[in-house]
């Protein structure tokens, strides 16, 4: 079960984050751990997974399925609005 789980949370389909994960992960083994380094990294995960939630809750009450949008849905929708918003 938690093979499967690892495996989702590194689905480009299903972790529309993963970039900004790797991101903070790489700054704490720079950092030796040191989290105060890294709040920059942080705060872009955080704000990425607050983005696509909120997009993921409004496609799940308009009915649009799946609730997140594909990595390719995701890419055009950023490239639409000229980058990530956050």
């Amino acid at each position: 079960m938690i093979q499967m789980d690892a495996r989702k949370v590194r689905n480009q389909d299903i972790n529309p984050c993963i970039e900004e994960s790797d991101d903070s992960q790489k700054c704490l083994n720079v950092f030796n751990y040191d989290k105060s380094m890294c709040s920059t990294y942080f705060q872009r995960y955080k704000k990425c997974r607050k983005y696509w939630h909120n997009i993921m809750v409004q496609r799940r009450k308009d009915g649009v399925k799946p609730d997140m949008p594909t990595a390719a849905e995701r890419l055009e929708m950023l490239t639409a609005m000229g980058g990530k918003p956050y």
